[in-house]
């Protein structure tokens, strides 16, 4: 991002407001940035809790799904503007009215500091002098909604650096505020809350906030956010919060992992997932695919935990999900959620190997694995995931006992991946432990079955709608033999 002002700022920051005296001339600062300092603090000035008229908060908007009468509720939209560091536009609810000139001012700075936070160099300078304090004072007493979501967003932006979000950890009584803000019913509040603490616990000051986060009734305010949000925004960040719990650093992790799980999160996880993939299946909305993958790596991060694997890896709901994304046809536009998908399932087949055999039967599940390859290509850890979870399934294919039109059908998919195994056995030299050596063998023996297969077979592919390139099946054989025996 720039760091330089909208147009409309620029004549302010060469003359700053007479109420607000330009710094004396004697002052040095240690820092240099790109705007006039004494303008940016005549910006922190003006976020003093005297210059704010309050008004009423806003409750429960778009943000709870309730008991009753909840059919046609639709999602919110007011917050759309919600970049990771540019600040938002005004809301669309009613906040305006009954403003004082006050808070129109507090607003109007406060959104100018909330962008300039994105530039390390005016987030240290801001925090030097005492932009920290000013807002903590606000988020204690403010009863105004729009107030809170300014001052949490530019809290936000200072925690992007490290420096200032040391700070933001050690400021008086500031952690304990943020983590109040959870109990708000306003979305854009909580988008705010939920990304401030997700950068926080990222670094190295996590124990201080994972200690203001244990309490149960906290943890589970979290949970039932994102069990209940409707916005799309709001759930995005709510479960980025959740995977930053669970991907912790071990000091982090002792004080918040026990009580979150004990709070069953796993079926959360699980439901949440169940959701989304109907979303897929219908609405394809964009604004959900990162949604998809943030929960699709939380549940794949509770699957290595050695306590938690079994009731991940045993679930045979979750086990179809992840079936039914990796069979997606259209991966492209979740390409990211379909690797965390094949990641995920190897980790099942390894704790529940009984699950591998019904999955060996379908073969177009087959297809739907290799399918993923293109989209694991700058990930190793994806693509041994993939390799092993083929292998698994070629193991337990039995050639030998397919019709002929099935058969034809597998190794029809095996030769259409030529390209894709030349490539591995290439880039990537093969070992003898390696999941890509079990699999290549399997396939060199499925090949083998059908050169040696009797005519009826081959005549099968003349009525199909793909027929099968025997030069095609005779390069791939020869690759996968030469592979198996350079480990042999």
């Amino acid at each position: 991002m720039s760091n330089s002002l909208p147009e409309e700022y620029e004549q302010e920051i060469q003359s700053p407001p007479a109420h607000h005296p330009s710094a004396p001339p004697h002052e040095s600062f240690d820092i240099s940035t790109t705007v006039d300092p004494s303008y940016v603090i005549s910006l922190i000035r003006k976020l003093l809790p005297s210059n704010v008229q309050y008004g009423e908060r806003a409750t429960g908007r778009d943000l709870i799904r309730e008991e009753a009468n909840t059919e046609g509720r639709k999602e919110d939209e007011s917050y759309q503007n919600h970049g990771t560091l540019n600040r938002p536009g005004s809301r669309d609810d009613n906040h305006n009215q009954g403003r004082s000139a006050g808070e129109e001012t507090w607003e109007e700075g406060g959104c100018i500091l909330w962008d300039l936070a994105a530039s390390e160099d005016h987030a240290q300078f801001m925090v030097q002098n005492l932009i920290l304090e000013v807002l903590s004072a606000n988020l204690a007493v403010s009863q105004s909604s729009r107030i809170t979501e300014i001052g949490l967003g530019i809290i936000g932006n200072l925690a992007c650096h490290e420096i200032p979000r040391k700070q933001i950890a050690s400021t008086t009584g500031l952690v304990g505020v943020i983590v109040e803000q959870l109990l708000l019913d306003d979305v854009p509040c909580l988008c705010e809350a939920c990304r401030v603490l997700t950068l926080c616990l990222q670094g190295g000051e996590g124990v201080i906030w994972a200690e203001a986060l244990q309490a149960e009734h906290i943890l589970s305010r979290i949970l039932w956010i994102a069990e209940n949000a409707l916005n799309p925004m709001l759930l995005e960040k709510s479960v980025g919060l959740l995977l930053a719990v669970l991907e912790s650093e071990q000091e982090v992790a002792a004080i918040l992992l026990p009580p979150i799980l004990k709070l069953d999160i796993s079926n959360l996880l699980i439901k949440l997932l169940a959701f989304e993939m109907n979303k897929l299946k219908g609405e394809r909305t964009p604004e959900r695919y990162t949604v998809l993958d943030l929960i699709l790596r939380a549940i794949e991060v509770l699957s290595t935990m050695d306590k938690y694997s079994q009731e991940i890896c045993l679930n045979k709901e979750l086990l179809q999900l992840v079936k039914e994304l990796i069979e997606f046809p259209d991966k492209f536009e979740v390409s990211s959620s379909c690797v965390t998908a094949v990641v995920l399932l190897a980790n099942i087949l390894t704790d529940a190997p009984s699950a591998t055999f019904e999955l060996s039967q379908d073969l177009n599940f087959l297809e739907g694995v290799f399918n993923v390859f293109p989209f694991a290509s700058d990930d190793a850890e994806a693509q041994s995931a993939i390799w092993s979870v083929i292998a698994r399934l070629l193991t337990l294919v039995q050639e030998s006992e397919m019709s002929l039109s099935i058969f034809h059908f597998l190794v029809s998919i095996l030769a259409s991946k030529l390209d894709l195994i030349e490539d591995e056995t290439l880039v990537r030299p093969c070992s003898e432990t390696d999941a890509r050596i079990i699999a290549m063998k399997r396939i060199s023996d499925i090949l083998m079955q059908w050169k040696l297969s009797d005519g009826r077979v081959k005549d099968t592919s003349s009525m199909e709608d793909d027929s099968i390139d025997e030069e095609t099946v005779d390069k791939l054989l020869e690759i996968c033999q030469k592979a198996t025996r350079l480990t042999a």
